[in-house]
């Protein structure tokens, strides 16, 4: 932490330093973006900073001039900032996916809009899948877990001020995955950061969502040394999606192959046909696939306590659903699901450093004394909001019903939490559940919103989200709408009109 401390110590003491104005059309009196490599930060180095008439950027287009400055902060932490001459005075962080490993920034677009955006690689470099890069090495642990994120965006508000000669009016952060524990983290740990903070499909206990990631691949991957085989298939997957459909497709009054509300799904596991004598055929599972499946559905338990949840019913042989997450036979990905790569990586590199550690032999039995240092920097698990509420920020939280990532399950029991410490919890902090969403997008559920919008207009002009209309499109054009509710109100259809245009449904709590 003193590295944390004296950073923070000396930012503050800096006012905006000035220099003659060089290209810089904001102001005579400020730093000119070429020279912004030349301040001399506490435990930041400016690698790189230059104008731009315009650029692309990891495929994103920016069509106005702008500034990009490449950073480091400590030892490891690399970033990067873009500042637009245009400036509208608003600040927006993206959030990373996976164990990032690379600067990553979903909003470099919204510079043509006059956003000043960073993003970071949290601390390392590395593949987004593989975790050895936390090895035995507590500073890049905890800049993962907690750090990265803050620091960066202490760091970028100052070369704002410094390039602007004023603080943002108003600082935003979206993430969604890893990015929307980061989000939760940023909320619940630093509250003065942002005054706007979207968290989509948040990935924020750690640990316990390895241990769902290992119980799913030890039913689906029981024999280490043999993971070109799934237990689980892709025939059994759209078995599995027919039976679940035709169960309860139409409990919401429309056969559209979305389950509107999960929990009202009481699918019958045991219907599912059983091969005779376990010989695999397309119309039936072996005894063994139906354990893994129902393993998939089932809560990770030590004795009478839940690690973590089980997932929803709907959507299962959608494409990027359970083929690429839990069951590993999508035939773009040519290695084993999600799941097993996430969850060995988790524990062998942030629980037990240990990179021998056999997934198939682990019983979760002491599953909280190991896995509590973790935790620590991991988890952003706090459900006492008040510091973020006293400071009037706001948070969207949003969660596909149907991730095969992440179970909505969680989310729900967190937000839950959270109201019973406050009662008047979506004064500030509101849930959305998206049906036939997947993993941050996709599947057969229209997913389609401007979040960032959305919490501007909450901050800005305190204009709570109560309707939010998603949509659906198809090659550019827009095949449907539907209206999605703060917690716990669920969009109800009418009865009347086309069940494609959201005008034709209505919010009802259940």
């Amino acid at each position: 932490m003193k590295k944390l401390t004296a950073l923070l110590v000396l930012l503050a003491s800096f006012g905006p330093l000035v220099l003659p104005a060089q290209n810089n059309p904001n102001s005579k009196n400020c730093i000119p973006c070429e020279q912004l490599k030349n301040l001399g930060l506490p435990d930041v180095t400016i690698l790189e900073a230059k104008s731009f008439k315009k650029d692309s950027i990891e495929g994103q287009a920016i069509t106005v001039p702008f500034c990009r400055v490449l950073g480091r902060i400590s030892k490891e932490i690399n970033f990067e900032l873009l500042l637009p001459n245009q400036w509208n005075q608003r600040f927006l962080m993206s959030g990373g996916g996976g164990f990032v490993g690379s600067i990553q920034n979903s909003f470099r677009y919204e510079v043509n809009s006059g956003y000043a955006t960073v993003g970071t690689d949290a601390g390392h470099q590395g593949f987004g899948v593989d975790a050895i890069w936390a090895l035995n090495n507590m500073e890049r642990q905890i800049d993962f877990g907690k750090l990265a994120i803050h620091l960066t965006a202490v760091v970028s508000k100052f070369l704002i001020r410094t390039y602007y000669c004023k603080d943002p009016a108003y600082s935003y952060f979206s993430g969604c995955s890893r990015g929307g524990g980061q989000a939760m983290m940023e909320a619940q740990q630093y509250p003065a950061d942002f005054d706007g903070i979207v968290a989509g499909a948040p990935a924020f206990t750690w640990p316990a969502i390895g241990a769902r990631f290992i119980q799913n691949s030890q039913k689906n991957y029981p024999n280490p040394k043999d993971l070109g085989n799934p237990v689980i298939t892709k025939d059994n997957l759209k078995l599995l999606q027919q039976q679940v459909l035709k169960q309860c497709d139409a409990l919401d009054g429309i056969t559209d192959n979305i389950i509107n509300d999960p929990r009202a799904c009481k699918f019958d596991l045991s219907i599912l046909p059983v091969c005779p004598d376990s010989l695999a055929s397309a119309n039936c599972l072996t005894a063994q696939q139906l354990a893994a499946i129902k393993a998939v559905y089932s809560a990770v338990m030590v004795k009478q306590d839940t690690i973590y949840p089980g997932f929803p019913f709907g959507a299962e042989n959608e494409q990027g659903s359970w083929d690429m997450w839990i069951a590993g036979n999508n035939p773009q990905m040519k290695m084993p699901s999600l799941h097993y790569l996430f969850g060995t990586n988790l524990f062998k590199y942030l629980v037990f450093n240990n990179p021998d550690w056999d997934y198939s032999q682990y019983d979760f039995s002491k599953f909280f004394e190991e896995t509590r240092y973790a935790s620590a920097f991991l988890d952003a698990t706090q459900a006492d909001y008040t510091e973020f509420k006293k400071r009037n920020r706001k948070m969207i939280l949003f969660h596909g019903w149907n991730d095969p990532a992440l179970s909505a399950f969680e989310t729900i029991k967190h937000y839950q939490e959270a109201e019973m410490k406050d009662k008047d919890i979506q004064s500030h902090i509101r849930l959305f559940l998206l049906p036939g969403v997947l993993h941050c997008g996709g599947g057969p559920g229209p997913d389609d919103v401007d979040w960032i919008a959305l919490v501007r207009d909450w901050v800005e002009k305190g204009k709570a989200p109560e309707r939010v209309v998603m949509s659906k499109k198809e090659n550019g054009k827009t095949v449907m709408t539907r209206p999605v509710f703060p917690f716990p109100k669920l969009a109800v259809y009418s009865g009347k009109g086309d069940t494609n245009l959201e005008k034709n449904f209505t919010g009802k709590t259940q």
